[in-house]
This record gives structure tokens, C-alpha cells and sequence, in this order.
């Protein structure tokens, strides 16, 4: 089981601001702030920003990405149109996806670092 995950980030005032609007939907809060480094999560820290002023964008083609756990298709939503709206920018629209064991619902966002985030919901079977 995966406890948390860092991304860096160039400028860390800014990328907090990103990040505390756009997990919103997802329940996460900003629960710690340190020099280098803020925290989001539920009831800890389980996404971290770490500093680091240096740094060259992400580059498309890493094959990295992290995938959040939203809890309605409505989050997923609200996620990507937040995460464009604040400087994101869109690397797959909301939508279902086959995965090789379930169809689920998600989007992907690139942050203004190149960083790949995914949000992802399983919708209920339809009746």
C-alpha cells in the first residue's frame, strides 16, 4: 500500500495555491506547511509538494503520472475544469477508460511544472 506521494514543484507559494483549489473535490485539505515542502490530504499528509527551484519541467513523454482516488464522477469533473482554470493544462478529458479489469471514470491534468496528475472514480454498474 502506497502512504504518500512527493512531486516537485519550481515554485512552491504558487503550486500550493494550484493544488489547494483543484483537490478540493477530492476532500483534500492543506494540512502542513513547512519551508520546503507543503502536505494535502484527508487526515494527514498523503500528496506532497516538495521545492524545488531548479527545476525543469516535466517532460511529456516520462511515463510518470499519479493517480488520485475521487469518490463520484462529479469530482472528476470538477477536478479537471478547476485544474485548467487555474494554469493546468488538459491531458485527457473526463471520461471512461477501460482498464484491464474495470471500466472507471477519470481525467488527466498537466500542473504548471509538466507534472502528470490522473483523478480516477469505479461508477456504480449501471441497473
Amino acid at each position: 500500500m502506497i502512504d504518500h506521494v512527493s512531486v516537485p514543484v519550481r515554485d512552491l507559494d504558487a503550486s500550493a495555491r494550484f493544488y489547494g483549489r483543484i483537490l478540493e473535490p477530492l476532500g483534500y485539505a492543506r494540512l502542513v506547511d513547512r519551508p520546503a515542502t507543503v502536505g494535502f490530504g484527508m487526515k494527514y499528509p498523503e500528496f506532497w509538494l516538495n521545492a524545488r527551484p531548479a527545476l525543469a519541467p516535466a517532460a511529456p513523454d516520462t511515463g510518470l503520472h499519479i493517480c488520485l482516488r475521487a469518490r463520484s464522477v462529479e469530482a472528476v469533473d470538477q477536478f479537471h475544469a478547476l485544474a485548467i482554470a487555474h494554469g493546468g493544462t488538459d491531458d485527457g478529458a473526463p471520461g471512461l477508460r477501460q482498464a484491464t479489469m474495470v471500466v472507471y471514470y477519470a481525467a488527466f491534468i498537466r500542473d504548471p511544472d509538466g507534472n502528470k496528475i490522473e483523478v480516477m472514480t469505479v461508477p456504480p454498474a449501471p441497473a
